[in-house]
Parts: C-alpha cells; structure tokens; sequence
C-alpha cells in the first residue's frame, strides 16, 4: 500500500523525509499549495506585461550579466539556455535516493509560493517523483552559492527533455522516456529556470540523508561502546547520574544514563575489579559521544529551518508587490553545519577505534588479538589496522570547506559557501562511521566470549544473539572481510528501534 503526502505550507519533518523516501510514497500538490503557486505566477505574468524595468533573472542576464536586458520574445528561450549551460556537473553520480529527496526538496520549496514558476512545472516534478524518473546528477560542480547551480540544472533537465534519467532500472535519454509517457517537453516561462536552479535542494538532501544515519550511528555507537566496556571489564562509575549533573550537557547526561540502563543486569559489569579506572575510551564516551549528539542536534536544527525554506532568487511577492533579489541561496549556514556535524560524526569514528585497540591489547586477561591461539592465528589484528585506515581518511575529510571561498562569474559571485564540497565530505564520513563500528562490534562480540560462563545484560546478549545470525565466533583465522562486510550491512539493516529502547 502506497503512502500519500500531501504538498503544503505545513511544516515538513525528517521523519516526514524517510516516509518519503520509501519506494511506495507518492506526492501530490494540495489545492492550497496549487492556488499559491498560480497566484504568485499570475502576478509576475502581471507585472512583466505591464512594466518595462530590469528585474534581475526575469528580463536581464544572470551572474555578472545581470546588466544585459533579454527582449520578451526572447525570455522562454534565456530560461532553457540557463538550464543547458549551466548542467556542468562532473564526477560520480549522485546517489538515487538523494536524487529523490532533492526532487521532493524543490517540490516543497517551489510549493511555498514565492518563486514565480508555473503550476505545471511543479506538478512535473512530482509526476517525475512518482514515476521514481530519476535524473542523472552529479557530486562535483556547486559552489554553495547561488543555490547548487550545476547540479540543480542537471536535476532539471528532463523537464524540457534534455539529459538523462534513470527509469525502470536502467539509464536513458530523457527524451525517450518524455516520449514513451507521452509527456510534452515543459516551455519555461520567465522566471522557472533561475527558480529551479537557484536553491540548496542538493546540499539540503545530502545534509538531511546525514542527519538521519548520524542520528542513528550515535544510538549503534552507544550499545556497541556498552558492550565493548562490558567486553573489557569496564567499571559502571564514570556513567553515575551523580558525576554527570555536576556538568550537565544534555547530551552528555543522555549518553551516561542511556549507557548504565543497557548495562542493567550484566553479570559482568557488577563482579569486583582489579582496576581502579579505564582508558578515557571507556571512561569518557558520555562526555565525547554526548559532544557528539549535541553537535548533532545544531545541524539538525539547520536543516530543519532550511529544509522548509524558500532559497531561490528573486522572491516574488505578490501580496506586498515586491520582487527582491537577494541571496537566500548562499548556503554558509549548511556549510558550518556540515562541518561541524562531519567532525561529530569523526569523533565517534576516533574513539570507536582507540576501543577496539584496547580489546585486542592483550589487557584485563584477554587473549591478544581475541583468538585462542595467538601466534598461529592473527586473529583481529588487521581489522584494528584497518579502522585505523578510515579513521585517518576521515581526519582528511573533516577539513572545513567553509572556510573557502572561490571568486567566480566576474566577481558578482564573490563569496561562495562550498557547501556542496561540504555535504559530499561529510556523507563518505557517515559510510566510514558504519565500517569503523562494524569493527568495533566485530572485536566486543568477539571479546565477550572470552567473559564466559559470565554474561552481560539481557539487552546485550540478545543483540549479540542478532549478530551471531549474521557473524559466527571466530575460532581461527579465516577471509576476514566477508565478516566485515557482513556486520556493516547488520548495522545499516537491524531494526533498532524495535530491540532497544533509547528513552
């Protein structure tokens, strides 16, 4: 059965965004939403009949030629050649899911009534969502400024039967598939293509596809971090609600309490111990996975705003008789949000690795390298080697790209955000977070046998039970990266919210 969602001024959610993306959901325009748009159409219509100044985009140039006054005979075909021109896109395809989430991203924002587009031009947008027509983008070509220009073109072209989707599974002309649905090929008017050009719908998909994994590395990271303290003969202490109100970062706090409830009942957490105090990996995951959640919560807030935002330009506003153009398109507030959360998300990375360093370490009666026969038998001492390898990557990838800026089109362009170069960083950080946890679950499922007849919390053994359905106990060395790949693919695909309860 097919989801529904309804196009209007109602506030969007991100859980709205993953209902969304479900291959079922279908979109439809709401009569509130389809007066707006025609209203605000009709009034540029209007206003370009009836008036003869430069209105920048509409009946001039764009970028620097903003001074060259286009004839009205000519403003349909300066709007295609601005969609042509500027699908300059390079690199690797954008993902098809973030592909879908910046056509609904457009939709919504085109929706809202202030970009002076056609009622028919939306409703082919969610025709093509509907039909899962799904253009051909690509990472490399964005500036963050003046919306995500090339991609946003490329995302773009099918409307007037130029580039390429993938449709049905396969790649193809959009030509071919305008012509086998019977599609007529859109006639932009004045205004349509600058509307569907300017906007962040590319770096607000990638920034809002990481918001939800990063929401859902932190809780993975959690429990593994729980398991692999038990795993270590870790002390229960440092995660006191005493210790943690004396400095009460909310997330912080979460973390602590969160990290003693899924302890609860593990036989191993209460037994005596010899070791007065763990390595700061153990000792301070609240204060550095909680660092992280609050970070988390900034970039969620951000992209919440924009997401139901209008970042085009000009604005058209017919109530107060204004057509303004500013710069609602620059995209500093995601690039800093990207930044931060892509050093957030390191963070967890970083001390998820230094973990699982200490597990294979020959420490608190464990065997090094988790295997029976060391020596014969190497056990988990490359796995170690490689989260090692993707923690530094991610080092390199969590340079800011905030912090640049490129002059570019003849100087009006003279201030670039870089949140596109931003948002593609950040999103190959989200992968490596996935493989460096799927070592670190690997190394605590493989320790925690070594705890034996002891058992840790309920809540634990039954994740570990899950596991094992997936990853069996290594007794000696076999192809490891079948079993990497494999706890990867369990952490991307196990229901988490149906096994544990994180409130």
């Amino acid at each position: 059965m097919s989801y529904l969602h309804l196009i209007s001024s109602k506030q969007i959610s991100f859980k709205d965004i993953t209902t969304i993306l479900n291959e079922d959901s279908r979109l439809e325009l709401s009569d509130e939403s389809i007066a707006t748009i025609r209203k605000c159409r009709e009034y540029l219509d209007q206003k370009i009949a009836s008036s003869s100044e430069p209105i920048y985009g509409i009946n001039t140039g764009f970028g620097s030629l903003y001074n060259k006054n286009i004839p009205k005979d000519q403003l349909e075909k300066l709007q295609e050649n601005l969609v042509l021109s500027h699908a300059c896109g390079m690199g690797a395809e954008v993902p098809h899911d973030l592909v879908k989430l910046m056509l609904f991203l457009k939709i919504q924002s085109l929706a809202y009534g202030y970009s002076g587009v056609q009622v028919e031009t939306v409703q082919r947008l969610v025709a093509m969502f509907n039909e899962n027509m799904l253009p051909r983008v690509y990472e490399m070509g964005s500036l963050g400024a003046s919306g995500d220009l090339a991609p946003l073109a490329h995302l773009s072209l099918p409307l007037i039967g130029e580039g390429e989707v993938f449709y049905q599974g396969v790649n193809q002309r959009s030509k071919e598939v305008l012509n086998s649905l019977s599609w007529e090929k859109l006639h932009l008017k004045s205004k349509e293509g600058l509307a569907l050009l300017n906007g962040t719908q590319f770096m607000s998909a990638y920034g809002a596809w990481c918001i939800h994994h990063s929401n859902r590395l932190l809780k993975l990271a959690n429990v593994i971090g729980a398991l692999s303290l038990d795993s270590f003969d870790g002390r229960i202490e440092p995660f006191e609600d005493a210790v943690h109100k004396i400095r009460p970062h909310l997330g912080q706090r979460n973390v602590a309490s969160f990290i003693k409830t899924i302890l609860n009942g593990s036989e191993i957490i209460v037994q005596k111990k010899k070791h007065v105090q763990d390595p700061y990996s153990f000792r301070c995951i609240p204060q550095v996975h909680g660092a992280s959640e609050d970070a988390f919560h900034y970039a969620s807030e951000i992209f919440l705003t924009e997401i139901n935002s209008v970042t085009d330009n000009p604005n058209v506003f017919a109530d107060e008789d204004k057509i303004i153009s500013a710069g609602n398109f620059h995209g500093q507030p995601l690039a800093l949000a990207l930044d931060f959360l892509s050093i957030a998300l390191a963070e967890l990375g970083n001390i998820s690795e230094r973990r699982t360093y200490q597990l294979i370490s020959g420490a608190r009666d464990l065997p090094n390298y988790l295997v029976a026969n060391p020596g014969i038998n190497s056990g988990m001492m490359i796995p170690q080697y490689t989260a090692a390898s993707i923690v530094s990557q991610n080092k390199q990838l969590c340079t800011p790209a905030s912090v640049d800026s490129i002059v570019s089109s003849n100087g009006q362009a003279d201030h670039v955000s870089m949140g596109a170069n931003a948002a593609t960083k950040t999103y190959k950080v989200v992968n490596n977070i996935y493989a460096i946890l799927a070592i670190e679950l690997i190394t605590a499922t493989q320790a925690i046998n070594f705890r034996r007849p002891l058992k840790t919390s309920p809540t634990l053994e039954k994740f570990i039970d899950n596991f094992r359905q997936r990853i069996s106990f290594i007794e000696s060395d076999r192809f490891l990266h079948n079993d990497l790949i494999a706890a990867e693919k369990f952490l991307k695909e196990f229901n988490l919210e149906s096994e544990i309860v994180f409130s």
